[in-house]
């Protein structure tokens, strides 16, 4: 394991362990029993495994025998799973729109939307304005428009506001049909 890339948890091994009695668990995962330091060492001696300890904080510490670099590499693979999970729940995806698009552009870019919320993943919809224009309205009566027509699958996070000549809302999925709300429009 690279240092500084996955949290690493200390583990005490072997001569390491400060306890005088340890519950101790098999390399096959079974429980053996409260063996003195001295005796689970040469239990994992007997074995060419380490004994490693998991749970220093219960009464008696728990330690468990196993090859040292097989409980890191699972610790690894554990980290890694967490933080793809973590990254999925989290994706912010954008789609922009312009106040005069075209009514295909529009659909297909809402049908984009809609996949995006049916994922779990919330979408930050950008209004631009290609010019400078005298009010603002049309920009907001197409963000009206849009979360109109997503209501049955997204909420707002906030009310839209106003980037320099953007005008950009936060959806978040709420838990809607999605394929139903396809069907509609």
């Amino acid at each position: 394991m690279r240092s500084g890339q996955f949290n690493k948890i200390h583990f005490r091994k072997n001569e390491q362990i400060a306890s005088s009695s340890l519950r101790v668990i098999g390399a096959d995962g079974k429980q053996i029993g409260i063996l003195t330091r001295e005796e689970a060492l040469a239990k994992a001696q007997e074995q060419e495994l380490d004994l490693v300890e998991i749970a220093p904080k219960a009464n008696p510490p728990v330690a468990k025998i196993i090859d040292f670099s097989k409980l890191l590499y699972e610790q690894e693979k554990k980290e890694r799973a967490e933080r793809k999970s973590a990254k999925k729940g989290s994706a912010l995806k954008e789609i922009w729109f312009t106040a005069f698009i075209a009514e295909n552009d529009y659909l297909t870019r809402l049908e984009r939307t809609k996949e995006f919320l049916g994922e779990g993943a919330k979408v930050r919809i950008a209004i631009k304005s290609k010019k400078r224009l005298n009010n603002n309205q049309p920009l907001f009566n197409m963000i009206n428009r849009v979360v109109g027509d997503l209501s049955a699958v997204a909420r707002p996070e906030q009310p839209p506001k106003m980037f320099g000549r953007q005008l950009i809302c936060t959806l978040a999925p709420s838990g809607g049909n999605v394929e139903n709300a396809k069907n509609e429009i």
